[in-house]
């Protein structure tokens, strides 16, 4: 499958370097930030790199990619809502930042209603999120002065009457993970400090949680754990660490039928920047073959907390759950703007990507889908593919509603002594997908068929998780409906149901495809 869309953004790190090197050591007129010398390089008057980074930002999304936009015989902008923003003057200094810039740019991303459809577009000036997501490495947290993470997400719950806090899930491989740490963990001190409950999202206790998890290199977490409400006190140092995308995994016997379940929180990719297959190719690999050999009939994939990442992954998840009669037909569909839905073939985009021949390893009668209002983009990317071809359920909430795609533009520039220096990583809207009936635009969300509480004081697959209960009913009886007596007894457990938007995740919210880069027809 040649998906040579984003394969644009090899061209454009390339070009757009260009570009700032002549921009910058060219003289800018003050109030339009036009070369002036005709792109002769012969004054030596500087503008900052705040500048050079609003003008090729502006002139890779509105303009064009060919020339770092500075054709004027090409017109190839890159923004998927471009003809709905006006002419703008990317250097003003209205804009104090190429972020206040972009979000000026956003607000004109208008579909048949007036509320603005772009609240995804974002500047990465790290780069880390590039690395994490392609090669899985963990991310470094630029906050801090340690590098990487504690590897663990937090949120507060709720019993009716007090708020808790807990760990949602901490990653296997990070810090955290390693001393044992996981979902249904209570956290009833922080550094000392049992003065942590929740008051509010921006409240003075809630902030003090947030920057302890998320913002420092090291933090002490007196903590009651799930399973044996043992009390333990964990030291854990933030540090850099393999993503393993499966946070937990096993089989279970309902009704007579096989059915797996794992967790899975990050769409990390299955081929690295070398080209290479990654180590998340192999757990998924394993992962896969173990449910094949076991006979599976049913498969119950938890994305509630994962709000996407690379489309490779998903691809690779659906051809590993469609049925082999998806085998070489059409997966999804890209929608571009008009301007690169014209120039398809010199820009080397493809219309659709299909499924592989093999596809069709597992026999499933059924899947399901844990979702969230964290479920995002390439996860909805994932279960919406599916839908055409099986019988494809969802429990738990409404997903969050990204039916559109990034490619990245690297942009670097030259400064006065010839050394480039890298500005920031672009994550601009470029295309949107549509499953195979033509499906897609669900930028309020995907409904569930069954509403279910997240109760994350409960471990993870446990038969008292409320999503779990109801697709085993399902699977058993082919019906949702609980009966009285299990509802009698559901209520005696003492459940603690999530406080969705009390912590935000800090993780990335997106879906990339970075392959396409080393496919650029020229």
């Amino acid at each position: 499958m040649n998906r040579s869309f984003t394969s644009v953004a090899l061209r454009v790190v390339l070009i757009s370097t260009f570009c700032s090197s002549v921009f910058v050591s060219c003289r800018k007129d003050s109030k339009s930030g036009t070369d002036t010398t005709g792109g002769t390089g012969t004054t030596t008057t500087a503008v900052t790199d705040e500048d050079s980074l609003k003008y090729l930002m502006y002139h890779t999304m509105q303009v064009s990619y060919v020339d770092g936009g500075r054709s004027t015989t090409t017109s190839l902008p890159t923004y998927y809502w471009y003809s709905q923003v006006p002419t703008l003057d990317p250097v003003n200094s209205t804009y104090a930042t190429a972020d206040a810039l972009l979000e000026v740019m956003k607000t004109y991303s208008k579909g048949t209603g007036t509320t603005a459809l772009d609240r995804y577009s974002f500047l990465d000036r790290t780069g880390s999120l590039s690395s994490a997501l392609q090669d899985g490495v963990s991310e470094v947290n630029k906050k801090i002065s340690a590098t990487g993470s504690l590897g663990m997400e937090v949120s507060y719950a709720s019993d009716g009457n007090k708020t808790y806090l807990y760990i949602l899930y901490a990653d296997k491989n990070s810090p955290a993970g390693l001393q044992g740490l996981t979902r249904g963990d209570e956290i009833t001190a922080i550094n000392g400090d049992t003065a942590i409950s929740y008051d509010g999202s921006t409240g003075a206790h809630t902030t003090k949680v947030v920057n302890a998890i998320y913002n420092s290199s090291s933090v002490t977490l007196k903590v009651t754990k799930g399973y044996t409400k043992a009390v333990n006190t964990y030291t854990v140092n933030a540090g850099t660490y393999n993503i393993n995308p499966v946070l937990f995994d096993t089989l279970y016997t309902i009704g007579g039928q096989k059915t797996g379940y794992f967790v899975f929180y990050t769409f990390t990719s299955t081929i690295n920047t070398k080209g290479a297959y990654t180590n998340t190719k192999t757990i998924l690999d394993n992962l896969f073959g173990k449910f094949k050999s076991e006979g599976v009939t049913n498969l119950i994939v938890d994305l509630r907390y994962n709000g996407g990442g690379s489309v490779a992954t998903a691809e690779y998840l659906d051809s590993a759950i469609a049925p082999a009669s998806a085998a070489s037909k059409a997966m999804y569909y890209y929608l571009y703007n008009d301007k690169l839905t014209a120039n398809m073939n010199e820009a080397g985009l493809e219309a659709s990507v299909n499924y592989p021949s093999n596809t069709g390893g597992l026999a499933l009668s059924n899947v399901f889908f844990i979702t969230s209002k964290n479920t995002a983009s390439a996860s909805e990317l994932t279960l919406n593919n599916l839908k055409p071809y099986m019988s494809v359920k969802l429990v738990g909430d409404s997903t969050y509603g990204k039916p559109v795609g990034f490619i990245t533009f690297t942009i670097n520039k030259y400064d006065s002594t010839h050394t480039e220096k890298y500005l920031a990583d672009l994550y601009a809207i470029n295309f949107a997908t549509q499953n195979a009936n033509h499906v897609g635009g669900y930028y309020s969300g995907i409904a569930p068929d069954q509403q279910a509480y997240d109760y994350i004081n409960v471990p993870w697959g446990n038969s008292n998780d409320n999503n779990l209960e109801y697709i085993f009913n399902y699977i058993s009886n082919g019906s949702f409906a609980r009966s009285a007596a299990r509802i009698a007894a559901a209520s005696t457990l003492n459940l603690r149901a999530s406080i969705p938007t009390s912590i935000a995740s800090p993780r990335f919210n997106g879906m990339v495809d970075y392959r396409l880069g080393k496919r650029l027809k020229n």
